[in-house]
């Protein structure tokens, strides 16, 4: 089994992508929104980033919108290669992800999937003829959209997913450098995904990437192909 992709979200600066991007991670998230999204920044901070790194990783930008021009203009300005979808379940339906497709040619898309029980199955395999990857995640009531929830879901579902479709399945969801090999073991994904677990955080409730725990968290799944 090669070893998984990395996916780390979420960068606030040019340095701190720059720093994460140095630790080999091969995959950077960024938020371009006004909306309180964690982590969230301006889409011409997003667009610094994704300019700076984009020679060192691959970038993500996501969007909890369900309107295509809104997306199609963020994306535009951003300039991403992974334009990741995941706003409430049905906000963007298949057929919108297929017009979409049409209009951003060469950006790829991820879209997320809430996995909240036997329904999320059906909804992977909906989604994954339509996607590049798919996105396996929690959600919260506290956090517009399915993601930064920082809690796990129920693997063996997401283990039937990966089984299910043929698309590279990222597995996201409360991992951490302590998790990340378990979950991988169980559900075996392409890829996996970190945000909460890989902060530092602030008194203000915000948080920066901590490097030391980004570092961590890439080793321990990596060590599960050793």
């Amino acid at each position: 089994m090669p070893a998984p992709t990395i996916q780390i979200y979420t960068m606030q600066s040019v340095i701190e992508a720059c720093a994460v991007a140095a630790l080999g991670v091969e995959r950077i998230g960024v938020t371009p929104a006004e909306r309180g999204l964690p982590g969230e920044v301006s889409v011409s901070v997003a667009a610094e980033i994704a300019a700076a790194v984009r020679c060192a990783t691959t970038v993500c930008a996501l969007s909890v919108d369900s309107d295509q021009d809104a997306i199609v203009a963020m994306v535009e300005e951003v300039r991403p290669d992974v334009l990741h979808l995941c706003g409430p379940s049905g906000a963007v339906p298949p057929d919108a992800v297929v017009a979409l497709r049409d209009r951003l040619p060469g950006i790829e898309i991820m879209q997320a999937i809430a996995v909240v029980g036997e329904s999320s199955i059906a909804d992977a395999l909906a989604y994954a003829p339509v996607s590049d990857c798919l996105l396996l995640d929690s959600v919260s009531p506290d956090v517009e959209g399915v993601g930064a929830a920082g809690a796990i879901h129920d693997w063996s579902v997401s283990r039937r997913i990966v089984d299910a479709v043929s698309v590279p399945v990222i597995l996201a969801g409360g991992l951490s450098p302590e998790n990340v090999a378990d979950a991988i073991a169980v559900v075996g994904p392409w890829g996996v995904d970190s945000l909460t677990h890989t902060n530092h955080w602030l008194r203000d409730g915000g948080f920066h990437k901590d490097l030391d725990l980004v570092a961590r968290f890439a080793a321990a799944a990596r060590r599960t192909t050793a």
